[in-house]
């Protein structure tokens, strides 16, 4: 159990390094306040806070393998509700990353069960006639999940409502360890599909 335990001491140095830092930090954190929702991937490589330089409390995360917005999902879509319409947030962000082992998985062909079933979102952001890096696809799949969340019903009641509500794409790239936008941001209902973003290299 010392893998176990470890946590609890990093915790405690963690603990003592922030109050020390900033004091009276915690007690702080007893309203959160979040302007961030971020739908991410699981990968243990990809800390939402971490990767943005914010602080706890800061930014509200839902994660799930490959970053997918799922309608049907009632862990995500009571997420989603929370954070609109209780926390109030003003920006939504779908962040993928390259190397992502669902997108792997994928392309090929090694998902099976459970996981085959929740990655069907993915092959259909893939269009089945194209050759297509995995980079690409990476990129693809943050595209198709930004427009099933511009069509989501609580995110459109946001927008009848007239609320500043913005939905945004980005890709992480685990090897630079830079994000990157893929230009497709959503402020109210799309008028059409939206389009592939720019290749990226790799």
């Amino acid at each position: 159990m010392k893998d176990i335990s470890t946590l609890f001491k990093n915790n405690r140095e963690w603990a003592r390094q922030v109050e020390e830092e900033t004091p009276g930090f915690f007690k702080k954190l007893s309203r959160q306040n979040p302007k961030y929702l971020w739908i991410g991937c699981s990968d243990s490589r990809v800390p939402a806070n971490q990767i943005t330089g914010l602080l706890p409390g800061e930014v509200f995360v839902h994660r799930n393998i490959s970053n997918q917005v799922i309608n049907t999902d009632m862990n995500l879509m009571c997420v989603l509700q929370y954070a609109i319409e209780i926390l109030r947030v003003k920006h939504i962000i779908v962040c993928g990353h390259y190397g992502c082992g669902g997108i792997t998985a994928v392309m090929k062909n090694r998902t099976s069960g459970l996981l085959e079933h929740w990655l069907e979102n993915v092959k259909a952001a893939v269009p089945a006639h194209k050759k297509i890096t995995h980079n690409k696809m990476c990129e693809l799949n943050v595209i198709k999940q930004v427009e099933n969340l511009s069509h989501n019903t609580i995110v459109q009641k946001a927008w009848r409502q007239k609320r500043k509500l913005y939905i945004h794409g980005w890709i992480y790239s685990v090897s630079d360890g830079l994000i990157r936008d893929l230009k497709i941001m959503q402020k109210g209902p799309p008028a059409r599909t939206l389009q592939h973003a720019p290749r990226q290299k790799g």
